[in-house]
């Protein structure tokens, strides 16, 4: 059969909608081989997004289908199996979405050369961020490390026109598509359903709210915030749209995106944030203490909006934001433990969790990164008082303090002695703190 064909290889980005690769190289060339390859490193990494990818998988291959296409499953290494396909169906060309992580940088390194040696034209598309890395950079500098002055430049970008699907996805005969493996377990039981289709179902159900995110999106009990970030992580909606759909780049809700976007322009730069300190010059002198962060990591702390944070993220692979700097500030800054322990505990069980963000933020909250106030703390009782002042989230999350009301929940400790014997919770581990100063 006569024609173009090429091979779009599916890395973080799976779905059809606003699909720069998948859309360009459809408009180009006859045939389109979509391609996943499953990573025997990876899936390794985290049981909770292995589950969620293969969720994703298969409702982008659903979506395919619609298309008229199929998406081909292979297992081993990315760059090896794409070259072996292309070779198969006779492509000229390798399409796919460019990434910053170091895996990504060096798959898309040994791709390049084995694409050379193979006489394949390999192009990179923008996809995963609402403006690329580089794309804007600070005078004299090759990226923005403070993030205010980025949010404004990030703002005045003309961002990329957004993709429709494409109508059709016409795969070269005789292709072996692959099966779809059972379907693992997580580790998170009440973790969220990957795929676009939930992706965008979820979007629509969450834009009403969007008015209310700026005054709301602290209230841990009332828990508004769009819960997107997952899919945003696994590409099943892509941040353009997210942001298109919000409308206003100055709005509270796209101001998150940006931080998004400046973490991943930060680690396009820094590779070994998720490894190395990103402040210059700063000295790390962290305790290490197994017992200390085996508490934290299950929620036994005995500080109560703590527990009920590390509690939430293990229930349901995913944790509010604001939890997210209580439970980081109190590992790094009060018990002085190495933030990269609770990158660690974070990265098995976040759904969201990406080298790009989860390092990023982790470094900032400990005071390594890119924070403007490096020595700032999160004193984990006026932040609960203050972003769960009834105590409800608190309750949601330690049933073993259902029975307190309102705000001594946050300190069970100050309760009476008859009161705090029949309480199945731990006191606070002060003897693990370096700053304790909060439980009095």
């Amino acid at each position: 059969m006569s024609g173009r064909t090429a091979v779009v290889l599916f890395t973080r980005d799976l779905r059809v909608h606003d699909h720069p690769a998948l859309a360009t190289t459809c408009a180009a060339f006859d045939r389109v081989v979509p391609l996943y390859v499953l990573d025997p490193v990876l899936a390794r990494l985290s049981p909770n997004r292995t589950r969620f990818l293969h969720q994703s998988l298969a409702d982008l291959r659903d979506a395919l289908r619609r298309l008229g296409g199929d998406l081909v499953l292979r297992h081993g290494d990315p760059v090896a199996e794409t070259i072996r396909l292309a070779g198969e169906v006779g492509a000229e060309a390798v399409a796919l979405s460019a990434d910053v992580s170091r895996y990504a940088t060096r798959r898309a390194d040994r791709l390049r050369a084995e694409c050379d040696r193979h006489r394949l034209h390999l192009r990179f598309f923008p996809g995963l961020t609402v403006v690329e890395p580089g794309a804007t950079k600070p005078s004299g500098g090759d990226h923005y490390r403070v993030f205010s002055p980025y949010h404004r430049a990030w703002s005045g970008q003309r961002w990329r026109d957004e993709l429709a699907a494409p109508s059709r996805v016409s795969l070269p005969g005789g292709v072996s598509v692959g099966r779809l493996p059972a379907l693992p377990d997580g580790e998170s039981p009440d973790a969220a359903v990957g795929g676009e289709t939930e992706a965008r179902r979820r979007l629509d159900r969450w834009m009403p709210h969007l008015a209310d995110y700026g005054d709301r999106h602290d209230d841990m009990a009332g828990d508004v915030t769009s819960r997107i970030s997952p899919y945003l992580r696994f590409g099943c909606v892509s941040p353009l749209s997210v942001a298109n759909r919000a409308g206003d780049p100055a709005s509270p809700f796209v101001r998150q995106i940006c931080w998004r976007d400046f973490y991943y322009q930060v680690t396009a730069a820094f590779p070994d944030i998720s490894r190395t300190a990103y402040r210059r010059g700063v000295t790390e002198q962290w305790r290490y203490d197994d017992d200390a962060i085996a508490d934290w990591t299950v929620g036994r702390t005995g500080v109560p909006i703590v527990d009920a944070g590390m509690r939430q993220l293990r229930a349901e692979g995913w944790l509010h934001n604001r939890a997210r700097l209580i439970t980081a500030g109190y590992l790094t800054k009060s018990l002085g433990l190495d933030w990269r322990g609770g990158l660690a505990v974070y990265s098995r069980w976040l759904l969201d969790g990406d080298v790009a963000n989860n390092s990023g933020n982790w470094q900032w909250v400990a005071g390594t990164g890119n924070d403007t106030r490096p020595y700032r703390g999160f004193n984990p009782i006026r932040q609960a008082e203050r972003y769960d002042p009834e105590g409800a989230y608190v309750r949601r999350w330690v049933p073993e303090l259902a029975a307190v009301s309102g705000k001594a929940v946050h300190q069970p400790w100050r309760l009476p002695e008859a009161l705090r014997g029949d309480l199945d919770y731990p006191p606070p581990t002060a003897a693990h703190a370096v700053d304790p100063v909060w439980l009095r």
